[in-house]
């Protein structure tokens, strides 16, 4: 097979020989195309694992392997599968290629147009509709300066304890549309798992942990989360940059010269006043969306004195330094604690 994305899903109950020893980078030698792996185990319901949705997070993978390297040759406590998602821009160490959508806003419920990445994820959601699924996990680096969290796009118990296994800090989002989480939530308790920056042990372990956890539970817990046992925000906006705008951490005349330290301000509550950085032409030069996808800029945002300045008290993640990642996907999120 060859670069060319076909759009009709690859599924196996084998392992490639070399994929336990194999490195994100050289991943796509083996597995060139979205794949999903089906491997057998001794429950009855199954563990969905994805990983590399983001070619430029490897920890997923990471975490996968460890776990496939501890049960080979041995029956697995419950049945995994386990989805591959862009190996192509992981050889690249890329979020993604040029031209390619982003593999992780083309699950059921998107709004993106009809493409062989979306067909994929539509074979993969039928095809494990069709199991009793435990619980599906998809796993996720961050650029920035972030704690691990999880993500949930539920409120429901079941959701809330399956990531308060994972650590007591979450997040729960209902937009972007099409994320892997939000399609499975529809039929099993789903998070999504973020574990910090590529390249940290800490991370890999630490999702590896969760996964062989959950190959071991006879079930997720059934009693009500206490609420002094999570802390849990809910995403208020997501801040992306204007397409026609720019942005820059070193050229100051660009329409927006950001803060060099910004990423510190990841999950700390700043307060209203708060500069973000400078504004030259007298612009705008970002948006915000809720949930609902309505425009709420003025509402977060104001442009005082060639400053974008923060109108209200907010925790703002995903934060990063990475212009490229910063264009491909957003400036940051802006969160608002829940009470349960």
């Amino acid at each position: 097979m060859g670069n060319t994305l076909i759009n009709t899903l690859q599924q196996f109950t084998d392992l490639p020989a070399g994929l336990l020893d194999s490195s994100a980078e050289n991943l796509h030698q083996l597995i060139p195309q979205p794949a999903l792996f089906h491997l057998p185990g001794k429950r009855p319901d199954t563990l969905f694992v994805s990983v590399l949705l983001h070619g430029n997070e490897p920890t997923g993978f990471l975490a996968l392997q460890r776990l496939l390297q501890k049960y080979h040759r041995q029956i697995l406590p419950r049945p995994v599968s386990f989805f591959f998602g862009n190996t192509q821009a992981a050889r690249l160490n890329l979020r993604r290629l040029d031209g390619q959508p982003d593999f992780n806003r083309v699950w059921p419920g998107t709004a993106l147009p009809e493409s062989p990445e979306r067909q994929i994820t539509e074979q993969i959601v039928a095809a494990m509709r069709q199991r009793k699924l435990f619980a599906s996990i998809d796993i996720h680096n961050n650029t920035g300066l972030n704690p691990h969290y999880a993500c949930v796009n539920k409120l429901d118990n079941d959701f809330l304890q399956l990531g308060a296994l994972f650590g007591r800090l979450l997040v729960h989002f209902t937009h972007p549309k099409g994320t892997q989480s939000a399609a499975f939530a529809e039929f099993c308790p789903a998070v999504t798992l973020e574990c910090g920056r590529p390249g940290q042990e800490y991370g890999t372990e630490h999702a590896f942990e969760l996964l062989d956890s959950c190959l071991h539970l006879a079930e997720i817990p059934s009693h009500r989360i206490a609420k002094q046992d999570i802390d849990i925000y809910h995403t208020a906006a997501q801040v992306t940059i204007a397409d026609d705008a720019t942005f820059s951490f070193s050229e100051e005349t660009a329409d927006l010269f950001l803060n060099h330290d910004l990423e510190r301000m990841n999950f700390t509550d700043i307060s209203a006043g708060t500069v973000l950085g400078k504004t030259n032409h007298g612009r705008l030069p970002v948006i915000a969306k809720n949930e609902q996808g309505e425009d709420v800029t003025s509402r977060f945002f104001s442009n005082d004195a060639q400053q974008l300045i923060l109108n209200r008290p907010a925790m703002p993640s995903m934060l990063t330094l990475d212009e490229r990642v910063i264009r491909q996907d957003c400036l940051c999120y802006l969160m608002e604690r829940i009470e349960l």
